[in-house]
């Protein structure tokens, strides 16, 4: 990361991506701009349905075994009931995660390695929703997925317990797997939620700190941990179960982490500048809680009169009035551009990583379509 960050450095903050990222990549895509990119359409979907399709039905199961008190919650965040236990018809997610193992192994190992990852797939996808119900805690964050959080539903105490036990559901449905690959499955997945904590202590400690002590290689070495870690162990699952060669899981980590960085960066920008008719979020809701996000930090780090009115503006509690002029000032500074430049270059590296352990375009196109997917997102 060092040799690309300094390259990156080099580059002032706000400046557009380069032609031959532009040729390479296409324009990353936010709420603002004319339509979807090309790869938002059937591809990518059918792709994301099919995981969801897949692994619905054994991630109810293990839900169901939970006791009825926690069983409750899950049900309730992955929209599956409502608050009073009766049936919904909700909005689980868009399956990014679980797709990434399936796909990964069926470019690694075809048809039989997918249909024998579902279970690893599962896991990862329980891994993510305890981070979600942990994050929406943490954050303080009212709405997910255009319905109340869980903790707003149920109270702090039962959304934690309810994530933990996710958790545990994961490793234990690896532990149960009788697949050669379930053990190192297994470790790689709880290695990645300690990375994942990690990720997530630097982030909340950083709310803390002056806006001038933070830099920019710092925060993205905390955005690899706290998303970039996750699709990088869903890829990593996927070839563990299609017995690729060790070079190839790290190759498909890898692919996963520069997705999962790009796809954060845009998570980022949408968090400041999306539509929660869209998202299902609030807007400005990272701004509010002065957190240091990846467009922030460039921004702060910038230099200049927008950058010092920026920093002023962190330096005291929120006002929602000073919303709006906060989002200003980091696109004045260059913090929005910045963010979809980088969200490009890192797409690049993803592609290089990718074409390593998958050479063969055809074979290497679900995930080519799904990482595109994630960073042209505008929800």
């Amino acid at each position: 990361m060092g040799e690309f960050m300094t390259e990156t450095q080099q580059r002032p903050a706000g400046a557009g991506p380069s032609t031959e990222t532009l040729e390479r990549q296409g324009p990353i895509a936010t709420e603002t701009d004319a339509g979807p990119g090309p790869l938002d359409g059937p591809e990518a979907g059918v792709i994301l349905e099919r995981a969801r399709a897949s692994v619905d039905p054994e991630l109810r199961a293990a839900i169901e075994s939970l006791p009825p008190s926690l069983r409750r919650i899950a049900l309730y965040h992955f929209g599956w009931q409502h608050p009073d236990g009766t049936p919904a018809a909700g909005n689980a997610g868009k399956a990014i995660r679980p797709a990434l193992v399936l796909t990964a192994a069926a470019a690694v190992g075809g048809p039989r390695a997918r249909a024998a990852a579902v279970r690893a797939a599962v896991a990862v996808e329980l891994v993510h929703n305890f981070t979600l119900l942990h994050d929406d805690v943490m954050d303080r964050d009212t709405t997910r997925r255009h319905r109340p959080t869980a903790w707003t539903v149920f109270g702090d105490a039962d959304a934690i317990l309810a994530g933990d036990a996710l958790q545990a559901l994961a490793l234990r449905l690896l532990a149960e797997d009788p697949h050669p690959a379930s053990a190192a499955a297994a470790a790689r997945l709880a290695d990645c939620v300690v990375e994942l904590c990690a990720g997530q202590q630097a982030d909340t400690a950083m709310e803390k700190r002056d806006p001038g002590e933070v830099g920019l290689d710092e925060v993205l070495a905390m955005a690899e941990a706290k998303t970039g870690a996750l699709l990088g162990c869903a890829c990593a699952l996927g070839a563990l179960y299609a017995s690729a060669a060790e070079e190839d899981v790290a190759a498909l980590d890898a692919f996963g982490r520069e997705a999962g960085l790009a796809f954060q960066l845009i998570d980022d920008v949408i968090g400041i500048w999306g539509d929660p008719s869209l998202t299902g979020k609030p807007a400005g809701a990272d701004l509010a809680a002065r957190k240091k996000s990846l467009p922030v930090v460039a921004a702060l780090t910038s230099g200049g009169p927008a950058a010092a009115e920026l920093a002023a503006l962190y330096e005291v509690p929120y006002d929602k009035e000073d919303l709006q002029l906060t989002a200003l000032a980091v696109e004045r500074a260059g913090g929005r551009d910045w963010a979809q430049t980088q969200a490009a270059e890192r797409m690049a590296r993803a592609m290089q990583e990718l074409a390593r352990a998958v050479p063969d375009p055809e074979e290497a196109g679900g995930l080519l379509a799904l990482a595109e997917f994630v960073t042209r997102r505008s929800n």
